[in-house]
């Protein structure tokens, strides 16, 4: 026989009594199983409830996590109190800051796709609660521009504070009501609705008006197989990340000595500077790699070290110097025992070569044909010595 769900009775229910029916041991995991029961199990995309419970000889237990498993809600349980026993009364009390996001992410979804299927004729094809924010599958595309609309067209009605309503229709009533559903339903099903906004079959847990969904705020819009995936937050976590933005908005401004509403405009010109920087840094360093490999076009197999520098210049000061003596050619930029290097050279000869300096080096990396890179823990001593040891001529 199934527990008695409270949560349908009362989803504002933070506190109950109830009696052990069953108590589960499954590999280190222990599960509670109880004659009724406040805690929302896992289902419809809303993560389960967390939270404790208190027996009468004073143990207190923590309640991880919930889920049903056939027809039955598994409290999953921690903590070193004794396990609890068959017929023991036991007081649960809900993890109420986390239920109640909860059910705002909840309620906040069913309002806005509510909005999206109607607007776009589509379907709600996947929702998933994450600890951060909430993300949405609809089988149309949707841009970001036009989610805009329907923030503004959401944030209207959550506000107006219209009345959430939970129905279990009969079979006959079932059949005449408009609402959304994944896939056909028979026999008990619940509908929850927000008149106006949506009606959807749905399991979970909800507040009692649009208005304590607080507000809503969408993230992204992204293509998703032949549709869209939105992230969207709604209530305290729409809040807390709209606070976030503000405070890095306001300490980017006090970095640019620009006001808040001027910041896009500050970072676009700084980011257009620099990327003009930049590509006139690059042309001088071919320059520059162009009269070093130059110096070399009378050696044969060359060392090179230098300080610190990119994958990149090492790369392409290797090649440019076998280009210039058409022998081998090794690169080492770094410090101490940290060395990024690059060698080009002759394909017979490059291979076997980085496969024994990585090895003696402490390195790792690869290449094929005339090329290799990668990096090496070894001092610049080291390095000239394997070089002596490994090839004819140390320049």
């Amino acid at each position: 026989m199934s527990e008695e769900l409270l949560f349908y009775e009362d989803a504002y229910l933070k506190e109950f009594d109830a009696v052990v029916v069953d108590v589960l041991q499954k590999g280190e995991k222990r599960y509670v199983v109880l004659n009724k029961t406040a805690f929302y199990p896992e289902g419809g995309g809303q993560t389960g409830d967390s939270g404790w419970l208190y027996f009468g000889n004073g143990a207190e237990l923590k309640v991880e996590y919930t889920r049903k498993k056939e027809d039955r809600v598994l409290h999953e349980i921690s903590g070193k109190g004794e396990i609890p026993k068959a017929g023991e009364r036991v007081r649960g009390v809900i993890d109420w800051d986390r239920r109640f996001d909860h059910m705002q992410q909840h309620s906040g979804e069913h309002i806005v796709s509510g909005m999206i299927c109607r607007k776009f004729s589509c379907d709600n094809v996947g929702f998933h609660m994450g600890a951060d924010a909430v993300t949405i599958d609809f089988n149309a595309e949707i841009s970001f521009e036009e989610l805009q609309e329907i923030e503004t067209e959401a944030n209207r009605y959550i506000s107006e504070d219209h009345p959430f309503i939970s129905m279990w229709p009969s079979p006959e009533e079932l059949k005449k009501l408009d609402y959304r559903s994944k896939k056909e339903l028979s026999g008990e099903v619940r509908i929850a609705c927000f008149p106006g906004a949506d009606m959807c079959a749905c399991c979970g847990t909800h507040v009692s008006g649009s208005a304590q969904v607080g507000m809503v705020k969408f993230a992204s819009a992204e293509k998703f197989h032949d549709g869209t995936r939105i992230e969207v937050r709604f209530g305290k976590r729409a809040f807390d990340h709209l606070a976030m933005n503000y405070a890095q908005n306001k300490a980017i401004g006090v970095l640019l000595s620009a006001k808040e509403d001027k910041t896009y405009d500050y970072v676009k010109k700084q980011a257009e500077e620099l990327a003009e920087t930049r590509y006139r840094l690059g042309q001088m360093e071919e320059k520059m790699i162009g009269v070093i490999a130059a110096e070399y076009k009378e050696k044969k197999d060359t060392l090179i070290i230098v300080p610190p520098n990119s994958p990149e210049y090492v790369r392409k000061l290797a090649g440019a110097v076998h280009e210039q003596n058409g022998c081998l050619a090794a690169v080492f930029a770094g410090e101490a025992r940290s060395y990024k290097y690059a060698v080009a050279g002759p394909e017979s000869s490059v291979p076997d070569l980085n496969r024994s300096m990585t090895a003696d080096l402490n390195g790792r990396g690869g290449g094929r044909g005339g090329f290799a890179q990668g990096s090496v823990a070894s001092t610049e001593e080291d390095i000239r010595r394997f070089w002596r040891d490994h090839i004819r001529e140390d320049q």
